[in-house]
C-alpha cells in the first residue's frame, strides 16, 4: 500500500469527473460531502435488470465509474468546492486476472479479491492509496508491490503529478 499526494489538483479532479482516466474501474463505494452527504454503494442491482441486459451490457457486481461519473460530478460541480469525497476503485475481475496472471508468479487470480485505487479528498488535500486484498492469507507482498508500482506507472501515464 502506498499512498500518493496529488500534486495538481484542479487537473486531476477535471481527469477524474470529466475525463477518462478511471472510467474502466469499477466503484465500490462513493461519499462526497457537499451541503449533504451523499453516499453510493456501487453494488448493482442486480434484480434491476433483465438477465438479457445483464449480458448485453456486461454489467459487473458493481458499476463502472463510466456509469456513476455524471451523478458524482453532479455533485460536486459549482461555485464552492466539496468539502470532502472519496471514492474506491477496484480493477474489473477480467483485468485482475489479466495482472495477475502475467506479473506475479506462484498466485492464481482466483486467490486475489480484489485490486484497490482510493481517492480522497479532505482539507483541501487529495490523497491516492493503492490496496490489495487476497482471499487467503500469505506474506508474500510481490502482488501488493506490483500493484502500487502499476498504479504509479498508471497516473504518470495520464499525466498525474504525485508525490
Amino acid at each position: 500500500m502506498v499512498a500518493l499526494k496529488i500534486e495538481e489538483q484542479k487537473a486531476f479532479t477535471a481527469g477524474l469527473f470529466i475525463g477518462e482516466i478511471f472510467d474502466k474501474f469499477l466503484v465500490r463505494e462513493a461519499e462526497i460531502v457537499t451541503y449533504n452527504q451523499f453516499t453510493i454503494d456501487g453494488k448493482v442491482r442486480q434484480g434491476y435488470f433483465s438477465k438479457e441486459e445483464l449480458e448485453e451490457n456486461r454489467i459487473e457486481e458493481y458499476s463502472s465509474w463510466k456509469t456513476l461519473k455524471p451523478v458524482c460530478y453532479s455533485l460536486i460541480k459549482g461555485k464552492r468546492l466539496p468539502e470532502s469525497f472519496r471514492i474506491v476503485f477496484q480493477m474489473p475481475p477480467s483485468a485482475r486476472d489479466r495482472f495477475v496472471a502475467g506479473k506475479i508468479p506462484g498466485i492464481y487470480p482466483d486467490q486475489v479479491g480484489g485490486l484497490y485505487i482510493n481517492i480522497q479528498y479532505e482539507n483541501h488535500e487529495m490523497i491516492c492509496v493503492t490496496g490489495t486484498s487476497m482471499k487467503q492469507f500469505t506474506l508474500d507482498r510481490t502482488l501488493e508491490n506490483e500493484w502500487d508500482e502499476n498504479v504509479k506507472k498508471f497516473l504518470k501515464k495520464n499525466g498525474v503529478v504525485f508525490s
